[in-house]
């Protein structure tokens, strides 16, 4: 069994890692690391995933082997496939580490750079950040259960929910801002939850340092927390409001918060622009209210769904946790007037499945049972649908809107190759792609068959640099000849990207032109040819 697509060798390192990054001791990691027959596999990894939290009493065994099980089969699907197109850039962005960049903070793309220094080419240890978030989320979702008073049937339920929530869970086969923002966001729930119930003002300081991490990935907490805020004021605790250990946690995160933001100013806040572009972006729902709410419900599974309703109907009736109902209910309005993205609303999931778990325990009857298994099972299915088991030939001829996340994770080096190719007919060209992702898989694959950096004036790696100024002639990927031709004398066809596979993404069909004499200084072309 290859265990890593990229570095079929680098599974033991992985493994190590993965366990570091989840709390378990050296001596666990290295025991469970050594090569064994794929049974006895499976167990150990669970062992050593479930042992430090059931050792700690923080979760019960069952909870903390659904997260590990999660794990494990992030883990073993880790290596399929290849790197998905935003892995590519992350990568990218991290070898051109900066404060900030025009499509978000620092935090993943130094992720990228951490792992691939430490692993190099391995798709699998590139991901473990990753798994560990999601695994880390359930465990977290199920703690908030506890603290709520759940009794273990409701910290398993909570814990089944999320682990098999398709677009929390299968978050975590790549690493995205998404997977560390929605499990930052979790733990900023059980924070809440906790000080709640305790009224311990240190909490507020870790949720103020949770935020700054959070700040470092994405800014959907900043909404986050004005939704919040206004529905603390509306709905109480306002005491919260009143700690000043709150307030301190909240200027640790607007100073941590303070190069990015310098960052984006000296740049012209091209983060706005950037939010402009994201509205901009075709719906995978299919487009308005109804598009909309699919994409808010269909990430949950069977199971979050009907946990997150009875979750909402609690949160609503109880004064203690109202609050969350609010801003659940606020976000919801928010993210479809600004953004127009449901997905946005993932990490909001958990605090209100562990609340509809809890709710369970005082539901009296046979039926629960009937309905909880199968909605569980129909979860776990749509999560295995959702993750690469399947060999790559099946996805031919489907529609990749439906699974974004394998049909982007083909193709790329077959796309290299095809530059490659075109690019040897006039060794000493430029090379320039017109959308991110492709110059991101150039600068991953390129160097080994012999191609130059490549450019893009496409989002974040317009910032990477140009051209140099003599440069006249262009191998460019992507766009239209018509726009071509503005912007240079001689445009030809010279090739198409074609992945051998038949499978419809978006690198798949890419024509590339050979280009020659720039009509402008690339100082001056440059900027034109800048978009989002």
């Amino acid at each position: 069994m290859t265990w890593d697509g990229e570095n079929p060798g680098g599974f033991r390192r992985c493994f190590l890692l993965g366990g570091a990054a989840l709390g378990v001791d050296d001596a666990l990691c290295r025991a469970a690391a050594w090569p064994v027959g794929f049974g006895e596999a499976r167990m150990r990894l669970t062992t050593v995933l479930a042992r430090p939290f059931v050792r700690g009493g923080v979760v019960p065994w069952p909870v903390a082997v659904l997260a590990g099980m999660l794990g494990l089969l992030l883990l073993l699907t880790s290596g399929r496939y290849g790197y998905h197109g935003d892995e590519l850039y992350f990568l990218s962005a991290g070898r051109h580490l900066d404060w900030s960049y025009v499509d978000q903070p620092p935090l993943t793309p130094l992720l990228a750079r951490l792992m691939d220094t430490l692993f190099p080419g391995s798709v699998v240890a590139l991901r473990v950040p990753a798994v560990a978030c999601a695994v880390a989320g359930v465990l977290f979702a199920a703690v908030t259960a506890k603290e709520l008073g759940g009794s273990l049937r409701a910290q398993v339920l909570t814990a089944a929910a999320v682990a098999g929530a398709p677009g929390v869970a299968a978050g975590g086969h790549v690493l995205t801002t998404s997977v560390v923002d929605t499990f930052l966001w979790i733990v900023c729930t059980w924070l809440l939850v906790r000080w709640g119930r305790r009224r311990d003002d240190r909490l507020l300081l870790w949720l103020g340092l949770v935020t700054a991490v959070a700040l470092q990935v994405k800014y959907l907490i900043v909404f986050f927390w004005v939704v919040a805020g206004a529905a603390i004021i509306v709905a109480g605790p306002r005491g919260l409001l009143r700690r000043k250990t709150f307030w301190l946690g909240a200027c640790i995160a607007a100073v941590t918060s303070a190069p990015a933001l310098w960052w984006q100013a000296r740049h012209g806040w091209p983060q706005l622009e950037m939010g402009e572009a994201l509205v901009a972006q075709a719906d995978p729902g299919g487009g308005g209210v109804v598009g909309y709410l699919v994409e808010v419900v269909v990430p949950l599974g069977v199971l979050g769904v009907l946990l997150l309703g009875g979750g909402l109907c609690r949160a609503f009736r109880s004064p203690e946790l109202r609050f969350l109902g609010c801003t659940f209910a606020g976000l919801l309005l928010v993210f479809w007037f600004t953004f127009g993205h449901g997905y946005y609303m993932t990490g909001m999931y958990a605090g209100l499945v562990a609340i509809g778990a809890v709710g369970s325990d005082h539901v009296s009857g046979r039926w629960l049972p009937w309905v909880a298994w199968p909605a569980g099972v129909l979860s776990i299915a749509m999560l295995v649908m959702a993750l690469p088991i399947r060999p790559v030939e099946s996805l031919a001829g489907e529609d990749p809107d439906q699974n974004a996340m394998n049909f982007e994770s083909v193709g790329w080096p077959q796309l290299a190759d095809t530059v490659a190719t075109v690019h040897g007919a006039d060794a000493g060209a430029t090379i320039v792609a017109h959308d991110y992702w492709v110059a991101s898989a150039l600068a991953r694959y390129g160097p080994e068959r012999g191609l130059p950096t490549a450019y893009s004036p496409h989002r974040g790696y317009w910032y990477f640099g140009m051209p140099s100024e003599d440069a006249t002639t262009v191998v460019y990927v992507g766009g239209s000849e018509a726009q071509l031709r503005r912007y240079f004398t001689d445009v030809r066809h010279a090739g198409v990207v074609d992945n051998g596979l038949g499978i419809e993404n978006s690198a798949q069909g890419t024509t590339i032109w050979l280009c020659r004499g720039p009509r402008q200084p690339w100082s001056a072309l440059w900027p034109e040819l800048r978009y989002l």
